[in-house]
């Protein structure tokens, strides 16, 4: 059986990385997808010095790849949204399978490109858009499809894992640990993306889509950055028991779907709260499996390129079978989509941790705790600090039991106008995770 041919669109870390293990394991994939998988061309602004390429031709125009009668998959890795829809796009129209590890793509426009791609009978896979080389969009697709998905919790953005486990690890500042990261090329110039959540936010859309087979709505996801946790909020968490992560969360409710990207406090028993450093981990909750975990580098050469090829093999499988017994994109046939909503913040369910800068004075805890009990808020714990000695005031902290969101704001705006209350106060979301 003749090779089936790829295009690469892109030649950067990823795009190097899947050229390399295409070349390295040719063989052993050939094996497992029934044919061998050829590069007969690369698009690319400049060459890889880490990709010996040799032979195989390069254009720098990435549409050469989309147009070419030869190709039959197309490997969208140059990221973004404009220059990357469009190629996507265009492949789609020209009847070509695509892989791609661009998950802003996904999320945003995912529902207008699987559409087109059922329209012209092809695949798009999209497995290295999520956490890299860990296989969770085949484990919550496939390996979980027989469960009803009732929430799922990720670490899955590991510049800012890196920054958080160095601030409890070492007690360092986050502007000191972003500096690292951006000399270490974990996060880039510019780290919104990394820091602010939004990152995260694309890939929990696309999780929360195969979890609980709603449509891909990023837009309604609800994020919350890092920029502003504190050394002394992060010991205070340990002190409690507990681990602050930059966590996606995506649960099912009798209202809606929780969709959210916030730091969170995790028991430190927990497995996720021991992941560090880079790396990624994804905890699903179904009603027959229970809990499982997923875990592994949520980025680099090697194993997102592991995830892009897995992603080949199985479109080489599948080029051949009945587009309309094919796995679905989103987990559930496209007409079985629900059309259950995406929660506001304001009605999502967690406990919280609360941190109050207080005036030492007498009836102040007294105080918080009827402004709490009027709105139905109930304390798990509570842990009042020495005076500190710089400006006077008293740090109390508190730890709820769950509660509507909106319930905590009212809450906080009652706190805040106390006079006995100094500045904000800080919140942060609370989830067991059992």
């Amino acid at each position: 059986m003749k090779p089936v041919k790829v295009g690469i669109c892109g030649l950067g870390t990823v795009g190097g990385g899947t050229f390399n293990v295409l070349k390295r394991n040719a063989e052993e994939i050939a094996r497992r997808a029934g044919r061998g998988i050829e590069v007969a061309q690369i698009a690319a602004r400049r060459p890889n010095p880490k990709s010996e390429t040799g032979s195989t031709p390069i254009t720098a125009d990435i549409f050469d790849v989309a147009n070419n009668p030869e190709i039959d998959i197309v490997i969208e890795l140059i990221g973004g949204y404009t220059q990357a829809y469009d190629l996507v796009m265009k492949a789609i129209e020209n009847g070509k399978h695509v892989v791609t590890a661009n998950k802003a793509l996904i999320a945003v426009h995912g529902n207008e490109i699987f559409a087109k791609a059922r329209e012209k009978g092809v695949i798009v896979a999209f497995e290295a858009a999520v956490a890299g080389g860990i296989p969770v969009i085949k484990a919550i697709r496939e390996g979980l499809a027989g469960n009803r998905i009732n929430w799922l919790a990720g670490i899955i953005n590991g510049t800012g894992n890196f920054i958080l486990t160095e601030m409890r690890e070492k007690g360092r500042a986050f502007e000191d640990v972003l500096k690292e990261a951006q000399a270490l090329g974990y996060a880039e110039a510019d780290p919104t993306f990394d820091v602010e959540g939004i990152d995260a936010a694309h890939k929990l859309t696309i999780l929360a889509s195969i979890a609980f087979g709603i449509p891909l709505q990023f837009d309604k996801a609800y994020t919350e950055g890092i920029t502003k946790l504190t050394t002394a909020d992060v010991n205070y968490a340990e002190a409690l028991g507990y681990r602050i992560k930059h966590l996606g969360v995506a649960r099912r409710t009798d209202a809606g779907i929780e969709l959210r990207v916030h730091p969170t406090l995790i028991p430190a028993d927990r497995l996720i709260a021991n992941v560090n450093g880079v790396m990624n981990a994804v905890m699903v909750n179904g009603d027959a499996a229970g809990s499982t975990l997923f875990y592994g580098a949520g980025a680099g050469m090697d194993p997102t390129a592991s995830s892009v090829v897995a992603d080949l093999v199985d479109v080489v499988r599948a080029m051949t079978s009945d587009p309309e017994n094919r796995v679905p994109h989103l987990a559930f046939q496209p007409d079985s989509l629900s059309d259950h909503p995406i929660l506001p913040i304001d009605a999502c369910e967690s406990a919280y941790y609360l941190r109050i800068q207080a005036k030492d004075h007498p009836g102040v805890l007294a105080q918080v705790a009827t402004i709490l009990s009027e709105r139905g808020i109930n304390i798990e714990s509570i842990m009042q600090m020495e005076v500190e000695e710089h400006d006077g005031l008293v740090p109390m902290i508190l730890v709820t039991h769950r509660v509507l969101e909106s319930r905590i704001i009212e809450a906080i705006t009652a706190l805040e106008a106390l006079d006995d209350v100094v500045g904000n106060v800080v919140r942060i979301r609370v989830e067991q995770l059992n």
